[in-house]
Order: C-alpha cells, then sequence, then structure tokens
C-alpha cells in the first residue's frame, strides 16, 4: 500500500491542475482537524505507481480515486461521496448525491466538465 499508516485515506489528485489545487485546498479547510487523516498523492508523472495499484492513469485524469483505510480503490461519484461523508459540513450534500436519479446526472455532468477542461489544456 502506498500510504503511510497514520493516515486512514489517500486522495490521489492532479496537481497540475489548477482547478484540482483549489479543490484540495478547499476540502483541507472544509475538513478541519480530519485533514490530519488524508494523505494527498499527485498524479503527476506517477503511472507506474498507479497501475501498481490498479488505477488506469488516463481515468485518473477525469475521475477522483481515493484508496480507503482498508484498501480499497473507489472512483467518480463514489469517491467525492466517501469524502463528503468525512466532513460535517458536506455531509447533507453526500446525501443528495447517492439519489439514484442525482448521482447518474452529476457523473455526465462531472465527465462533461472534466474532459473540456483536459482537452483545453491539451492533456487528452
Amino acid at each position: 500500500m502506498m500510504r503511510t499508516q497514520q493516515h486512514n485515506i489517500t486522495i490521489f489528485y492532479d496537481g497540475a491542475c489548477p482547478s484540482c489545487i483549489r479543490d484540495r485546498k478547499r476540502y483541507e479547510w472544509l475538513s478541519g482537524k480530519r485533514v490530519e487523516d488524508v494523505n494527498w498523492f499527485d498524479i503527476t508523472d506517477k503511472d507506474n505507481e498507479l497501475c501498481q495499484l490498479g488505477i488506469d492513469p488516463k481515468r485518473a485524469l477525469s475521475e477522483l480515486h481515493i484508496q480507503t483505510e482498508d484498501g480499497q480503490i473507489v472512483s467518480e461519484i463514489d469517491a467525492y461521496i466517501i469524502l463528503m461523508q468525512r466532513t460535517r459540513w458536506l455531509q447533507p450534500l453526500a446525501f443528495i448525491l447517492k439519489l439514484p436519479m442525482v448521482k447518474p446526472l452529476l457523473a455526465m455532468l462531472y465527465h462533461y466538465v472534466v474532459n473540456r477542461r483536459l482537452e483545453r489544456t491539451g492533456r487528452i
């Protein structure tokens, strides 16, 4: 496993993406003391490490991936739900994201926005 023992969760993020860095800072702020339980792993130029964990590097660019305390890799909207459930202020939003009609629509919107950003920056 890639994370150290003191961390409960690893968040794989795109350190070459300004909006991803802003999202990280926002999550750290909202998490308060729980931020100490998070290991942030910048996926930039880490294709081999990602593959060893069973994460497709191309998908890692277009979908959020986390590794839970038990080593499970979770991606996309399910990863956001887990992160939001860990933060008191975001728990109501996590509940909404789990709704059967909301989750697939949000996933489509999320992929549209992320793919546009990656195309605009010439990364896909």
